[in-house]
């Protein structure tokens, strides 16, 4: 999570806002005494495509099985489909099956990874399944319903027409690559289930690997691997959490904050997927779904005030933070002091 450095001294209200807010971002600050509420689950979803050739079959299911492990600390929901299976006669179709049983809102996250080949005809992308391919409108269609936070990983060639299509408001989307016309074999999918809970990712230090965080490690070893082979990059990454079907490269960000300006001004991404972890640490597991989810929403929103901050007049800078900043002491007030906490 970021920090917020004001230019000038605090005083009053707003200094006991950011005394809260220090406190609950020291690793364990609520102690480790509560488990992941039972309505704050987060679901697993991931599909192996059709493998064309028995190496990459085998290569799939071995980044399958790290999410699988991942799932299984994180204590979340996991489902697979076409994970170590010989052949299925129809994938996308169990895929739908899985999501129509899926609850449509709430706090748990949907997470849905996408492992295998992509295909491009200069129109439409498609995800490469036993049976039917899934294509990005396809699979747009089957998320329209949902409400709840959901992160989308299209780890295969071809697949940044998918960013474009799946872009939307409480989504994460991210893509093995920049263009469609990217269609070799893409190792990316290796790299980020490797990152997904990799200490090593954790940038910020604050016990946890955030799926930005995840996204930026795996780009960097993919981008790595081609340069100590000595090819041409033939994947490129990219993420859009915003929805405004962009999406940002990794290469635009220090640590885990985008640096670089976008032309026209458009808002660069990375501070939603900033917030999104599949396994917690113990102050994010202690914290109730309702308190996380408006944590998050006043995050977002003095994130924003931040952008903003050299077109607006000081004094109205500095109002309008203070006002999120006492809400946010005040989040920070209940949360230490809600049942089942140490006092």
């Amino acid at each position: 999570m970021f920090r917020l450095v004001p230019s000038r001294p605090l005083w009053g209200p707003f200094a006991a806002a950011m005394a809260f807010a220090a406190l609950f971002h020291t690793a364990g600050a609520f102690g480790a005494d509560s488990g992941v509420q039972s309505n704050d689950v987060a679901t697993v979803v991931v599909v192996v495509g059709a493998p064309g050739e028995e190496e990459y079959g085998v290569k799939f299911n071995e980044w399958a099985s790290r999410w699988e492990k991942t799932s299984k600390v994180a204590g979340a929901k996991w489902t697979a489909i076409g994970y170590g299976k010989e052949a299925s006669t129809n994938e996308a179709e169990e895929l739908k099956a899985v999501l129509d049983k899926e609850p449509k809102s709430g706090a748990a996250e949907l997470w849905i990874v996408l492992l295998g080949h992509g295909t491009y005809d200069g129109r439409d992308s498609k995800f490469n399944l036993r049976g039917p391919d899934i294509s990005a409108p396809d699979l747009a269609k089957l998320l329209e319903p949902f409400q709840r936070p959901t992160a989308v990983i299209a780890a295969f060639s071809a697949s940044a027409p998918f960013l474009t299509k799946l872009s939307g408001k409480g989504r994460v989307v991210i893509t093995s690559t920049r263009s469609g016309h990217e269609q070799n074999f893409s190792r990316f999918g290796d790299y980020i289930s490797g990152a997904v809970a990799d200490p090593e990712a954790d940038l910020d230090k604050d016990g946890q690997t955030s799926l930005l965080e995840a996204y930026l490690i795996a780009s960097r070893r993919t981008a790595e691997f081609y340069e100590t082979e000595g090819r041409l990059a033939t994947e490129h990454s990219l993420l859009d959490d915003n929805g405004d079907a962009l999406g940002t490269p990794p290469d635009w960000f220090r640590g885990v904050r985008a640096v670089k300006k976008a032309k026209e001004g458009a808002q660069l991404d990375g501070l939603r997927a900033h917030q999104i972890y599949l396994v917690r640490n113990d102050a994010e597991k202690s914290l109730a779904p309702e308190l996380r989810a408006r944590r998050d929403e006043l995050e977002l929103a003095i994130a924003h005030l931040r952008e903003s901050k050299a077109t607006m007049p000081e004094d109205d800078y500095y109002q309008k933070l203070e006002v999120m900043a006492v809400e946010m002491a005040r989040l920070y007030e209940k949360a230490a002091g809600s049942p089942g906490k140490e006092k």
